[in-house]
């Protein structure tokens, strides 16, 4: 059996679309390589194996801190060499991130091909920096795969268990009655400016709806207003967008994709500082000039205005409509179809 080594690491957004391929494969054997942070925990958790290697990462704006990385980059590029001799894959899958960028480079020296998808509308650092040594740089948006000599467009991927839930059963699970429900989430850590302006509101908003607050580790706070959940993070998202009526939502290419394909109507609020590379606007403009969604600003974020883009957000049937017809699905297929065309 061939066996895939799958990489990409960092944040859960580049680690659970290879959880979505690795679950679908049947003839070859996965396994996966990344630092010892949130990819190893989901590997385990997933029963897929992992080995690990250290990876430098660019911090943005700090020049000081990335003066060693040229000598960092050495040592990890050698401890990845040394899992792919111990490994011996047919094939490496990278998720973006800067984990990618050691397996991707030691590769080449092996002769074993490389395969990468770019989540974002604008490629990010690692994968512009390996995609010479890729067979072909798989993009999720179609003006992505333009920005590659090798690129094309496939889609995102995303698991198979968000699809065909049962609404109901989902909405007593979190203890929500039967009116329209909001899921409001800010990335896998939460978001600060989210969770407050969202509670400011939760008053009111509930008078006539629920509200599902994925708040982040350590953010749920003492509330007695009817009808407003809160939890940390869920490990089952396809009971919480079963759940969705509606969302309120970062702007990340994972989560803005699995939103649309499921025609969930979305209030995204991209994320900008000078920590990001503004990849999250970029998407979030892409879907609001397709009409597949309405935005709100972060420096627009406030109660007031956050109450009442949630209440256009319910009665948009010009949105509605359009997300019907999006033709926006799970890429899981025609990623897949890639593998097997090198693999065969």
């Amino acid at each position: 059996m061939k066996k895939i080594l799958f990489c990409g690491g960092g944040s859960a957004g580049h680690v659970i679309p290879n959880i979505a391929l690795i679950e679908q494969l049947e003839e070859y054997e996965a396994v996966y390589a990344g630092t010892g942070a949130i990819e190893e925990n989901i590997c385990k958790t997933n029963g897929i194996d992992f080995y690990k290697f250290e990876a430098v990462k660019l911090v943005r704006g700090k020049i000081f801190c990335n003066l060693a990385i040229p000598f960092k980059l050495i040592k990890s590029i050698k401890q990845a060499g040394k899992i792919l001799d111990e490994v011996q894959p047919d094939l490496i899958f990278c998720k973006g991130g800067y984990v990618c960028i050691p397996p991707a480079l030691a590769a080449k020296k092996r002769k074993i091909p490389v395969l990468a998808h770019e989540s974002d509308i604008e490629a990010g650092l690692a994968n512009k920096f390996i995609s010479s040594r890729c067979k072909k740089m798989l993009t999720a948006f179609p003006c992505t795969a333009g920005q590659f000599k090798n690129g094309k467009y496939v889609g995102t991927p995303i698991r198979k268990n968000l699809f065909g839930r049962n609404k109901e059963a989902s909405k007593a699970a979190f203890g929500l009655d039967s009116r329209p429900t909001v899921i409001v989430f800010g990335g896998g850590s939460g978001s600060k400016i989210i969770n407050v302006n969202i509670r400011k509101i939760a008053f009111e908003l509930c008078k006539k709806i629920n509200i599902l607050h994925l708040c982040g580790k350590n953010n749920v706070v003492d509330s007695n207003v009817y009808g407003y959940k809160q939890i940390e993070f869920a490990d089952d998202m396809g009971a919480v967008y079963a759940c969705a009526d509606s969302a309120v939502a970062r702007c990340g290419s994972n989560s803005a994709n699995e939103l649309i394909a499921l025609k969930i109507p979305t209030l995204f609020i991209p994320l900008e500082n000078s920590s990001t590379r503004g990849d999250q606007i970029k998407n979030a403009e892409y879907f609001q000039n397709a009409s597949l969604c309405r935005t709100l600003r972060e420096t627009e974020l406030n109660a007031e205005n956050l109450k009442n883009e949630i209440f256009n957000l319910l009665h948009d049937e010009k949105l509605k409509s359009a997300l019907a017809e999006s033709k926006i699905e799970c890429g899981n297929n025609a990623i897949l179809n890639e593998i097997r065309l090198i693999l065969r």
